[in-house]
């Protein structure tokens, strides 16, 4: 008797928030709302219930790329000046080791040199919105860094080498923000321009994979001024998650699946799959 093929996932880019921003007061309250809606609406959107979940986190940037192959991770409370009660937060997910070895090895397979990290905890761009997405904290985490040089092209190429774990059930993240000029946010001279390049990455997430990719490639030239005063340079770390996500995505049809104004400027989220 064969065993059954799981089911091919999608790849998703998402966006994380601000800080713990979900599980905080918030002015006005309801500011973060339909984020977090569409976050727990994620489990329902899948073909299938995961086998694990790789997760590409805008707030791990390393020289190679980095998987945490802790068996149970702990959290990082990688954010600063927020009310006590977020810094007792939880998420007790397991880890994934077996997985990491085997990214690790297609990571290397196309020519990267991955490194395990056993102390690595999973970071807020990671358990913050898992925590609306998957609340029961039963789906192991794998989660992986950046890498240190921003580089647009090298991210692309990350997650082709990871593409193959979508055929095995595994769930490919890219958490960050569409939209992360720090300085823009409650600025309204920012919402056109959140508003063009939030446009601009919506056309072309949906543009044929090579057309995607080239144009994602050069997304600081190609998406023009609204893209640098969106992702100012050498800060673009919450967009190449989105990369990550392109990239192992293949020829499967991306789309936006959701996009709101917060704080005056457009964030949006990314579904690339096979329907």
């Amino acid at each position: 008797m064969s065993t059954p093929t799981p089911t091919r996932m999608p790849t998703l880019y998402i966006p994380h928030g601000a800080g713990p921003c979900f599980f905080m007061d918030w002015n006005p309250p309801d500011t973060w709302a339909r984020t977090a809606a569409f976050l727990r609406g994620i489990p329902d959107s899948l073909p299938a219930a995961p086998t694990a979940i790789l997760l590409v986190t805008a707030h791990w940037l390393a020289p190679q790329p980095s998987l945490s192959s802790a068996a149970q991770p702990g959290l990082l409370f990688d954010y600063h000046g927020f009310p006590p009660h977020t810094y007792e937060l939880s998420y007790p997910a397991p880890g994934a080791p077996a997985l990491a070895r085997r990214a690790a090895a297609l990571l290397t397979d196309a020519g990267f040199a991955p490194r395990l990290d056993d102390a690595r905890g999973y970071d807020h761009g990671s358990f913050i919105p898992l925590k609306l997405a998957f609340p029961a904290a039963d789906v192991p985490v794998l989660q992986m860094s950046l890498l240190r040089s921003l580089d647009a092209g090298e991210h692309l190429r990350l997650g082709q080498a990871l593409a193959p774990l979508r055929d095995e059930g595994v769930l490919i993240v890219g958490s960050g923000m569409s939209y992360h000029h720090m300085r823009g946010y409650g600025d309204p001279r920012s919402t056109p321009v959140a508003a063009e390049f939030d446009r601009w990455l919506a056309e072309t997430v949906a543009l044929p994979a090579a057309e995607r990719h080239a144009r994602l490639t050069d997304w600081a030239r190609a998406s023009g001024p609204a893209g640098r005063l969106s992702h100012p340079a050498q800060a673009e770390e919450h967009l190449l998650p989105l990369h990550v996500a392109a990239g192992a995505a293949g020829d499967s049809r991306g789309r936006r699946v959701f996009t709101d104004r917060v704080m005056a400027v457009d964030i949006s989220a990314f579904r690339f799959d096979d329907s």
